[in-house]
């Protein structure tokens, strides 16, 4: 799930941006500061949404940078249990499926891709014995968060599964929609 948060820090703004726009300037500042950052709490940083305010500066003598006080929101991404996501298979592999959410991969066992025995070719395709499901790079598709750890901080696990009513390839959803569309008729 993506969130809006709102935080307040210090900010070092060297001499050498001074003459910069100050907003802006922050801004860069901040986002090197915190984009791409981790945490188990609030999960990882997209990017410095806003500057909400911007205290007076100070200069601390022996230093030359000033100092500012702002008031910034970010934008965060912190995946839920039970949450549905959207994304693109990137890889596919004996064990399972590499999946890109957009802000960070996920893994789908390949027990967790169909409701089938499942094949892997040489090729990188998973098949489905009796379904013939084909899940291939790049299909554009729907699964459910199992599992978040953050054991590694700098690399935390997502596990995913499509094994449900409705996930899966986005063109698995589509047909499975029609027959529920005609089951209901």
């Amino acid at each position: 799930m993506f969130y809006e948060l709102e935080m307040q820090s210090h900010i070092r703004l060297p001499p050498g941006n001074f003459n910069d726009d100050l907003s802006k300037a922050l801004k860069g500042k901040l986002n090197e500061k915190y984009e791409g950052k981790i945490d188990k709490e609030n999960g990882m940083v997209i990017t410095v949404k806003k500057i909400l305010d911007i205290g007076e500066g100070v200069i601390v003598p022996g230093d030359g940078g000033a100092f500012y006080d702002v008031k910034f929101k970010l934008l965060i991404f912190k995946p839920e249990i039970q949450e549905v996501v959207y994304g693109i298979i990137t890889d596919i592999t004996d064990f399972g499926v590499f999946f890109d959410m957009g802000a960070i991969d996920g893994m789908i066992h390949v027990s967790q891709t169909m409701d089938d025995f499942v094949s892997v070719s040489k090729v990188g395709v998973l098949t489905g014995k009796e379904s013939k499901q084909v899940l291939k790079t790049k299909d554009k598709c729907r699964a459910r968060v199992v599992a978040v750890s953050y054991k590694d901080i700098n690399n935390p696990k997502i596990g995913l599964t499509m094994r449900q009513p409705l996930l899966g390839n986005l063109n698995w959803v589509t047909e499975e929609k029609k027959k529920i569309a005609m089951e209901t008729k």
